[in-house]
């Protein structure tokens, strides 16, 4: 097939594209030329698709199908949807779980109420401050286009794995690797359900090689792993002495501590929350979706760091991470609490 990927040079797009060619496609790449570096065996174009000059090095070229994994701009989105409905048949859009407007209840699916979205909507890709309500808005700007028959809307959840740009699990990997006691947030056994790069290019691109156009959660069918269970598995990953020291969520707000910033992947317990780790990937499991143990996704995140990867973060997102002499206060803070 001949793919046309927008961006395709930084974590799930560069992983798709790696994987298309992997597979015997023809893959050209479209982007500013601003972030990463193009992937051998692509043909890269440059163009910025804020204006509609900007896709002139689209113009009179057609494609199977256009791979879009990072849209971030409604206006953006529709621009590029508007100029190649005629030239390519069919559309994949990875979104996001962010979409939806309420995490009170486990097993949110497709037919949940989202944000309200606008195709039109423009602004700076940096202001991530309305993800989800800009990421609907891409998705009406491709569905209006091409309607659900010839478009793919991957709702994805929380990626991870080599190449990462977020920089969650990276940090645990390499606040782990430094050893010593290691502050842990609440309840070890506090369910988590994130889902592999890898397994999300996978399953994008079984889609359009099928041309299966629909609305997809892509996550794990339920949550596949634990807090606990992934700071264990950081620690075999990374060879590292290091012990977590589990304390109670109240004791962590008394000591300032941020949850989700200063402690990645920590979200406190409350109703409001508790279907975020828990949202039904149902749907896409019956469409083929298929992941990988979670800790294959550590060990390789891992050898990727090792090897000299750096997370180059998206622009607009907010560094992760607590400090280091502020995690030691706290330490001492927790050892020094009055006995029960």
């Amino acid at each position: 097939m001949r793919l046309l990927v927008i961006g395709g040079t930084s974590f799930v797009g560069r992983t798709i594209v790696s994987d298309a060619l992997g597979r015997g496609h023809e893959v050209t790449t479209f982007n500013r030329g601003l972030t990463g570096k193009d992937i051998e065996g692509v043909e890269a174009l440059r163009g910025d698709r804020s204006t509609d000059e900007g896709l002139q090095q689209l113009a009179g070229r057609a494609f199977d199908a256009v791979i879009d994994p990072g849209g971030l701009v409604p206006a953006h989105v529709l621009r590029t949807a508007r100029a190649l409905a005629e030239s390519a048949p069919f559309y994949a859009f990875v979104s996001t779980t962010a979409v939806y407007q309420a995490w009170n209840t486990a097993g949110t699916d497709e037919s949940a109420a989202t944000w309200p979205g606008v195709a039109d909507e423009d602004g700076d890709p940096a202001d991530l401050a309305r993800l989800g309500v800009r990421k609907r808005g891409c998705e009406l700007a491709v569905e209006q286009n091409y309607g659900l028959d010839a478009c793919l809307v991957a709702r994805a959840g929380l990626i991870v794995g080599p190449h990462d740009n977020v920089g969650q699990l990276p940090w645990w990997l390499t606040r782990i690797a430094k050893g010593g006691r290691v502050l842990a947030p609440g309840d070890p056994a506090r369910r988590l359900q994130l889902i592999d790069v890898r397994d999300v290019s996978t399953f994008v691109l079984d889609q359009v090689e099928a041309r299966a156009g629909g609305i997809h959660n892509v996550v794990p069918d339920e949550p596949n792993t634990t807090m606990g269970r992934l700071l264990d598995d950081c620690v075999r990953a990374t060879g590292s002495n290091a012990v977590p020291v589990w304390m109670d969520e109240g004791f962590l707000f008394s000591q300032g501590v941020q949850p989700w910033a200063e402690l990645p992947l920590w979200l406190p317990d409350g109703p409001d929350t508790a279907g975020f780790w828990a949202v039904s990937g149902a749907g896409a499991k019956a469409a083929g979706l298929r992941t990988r143990p979670f800790g294959e996704s550590v060990r390789d995140t891992w050898e990727w760091l090792r090897s000299g990867g750096e997370v180059q973060t998206t622009p607009g997102a907010l560094p992760f991470g607590l400090s280091s002499e502020k995690e030691q206060q706290v330490l001492a803070a927790w050892d020094a609490r009055p006995a029960a």
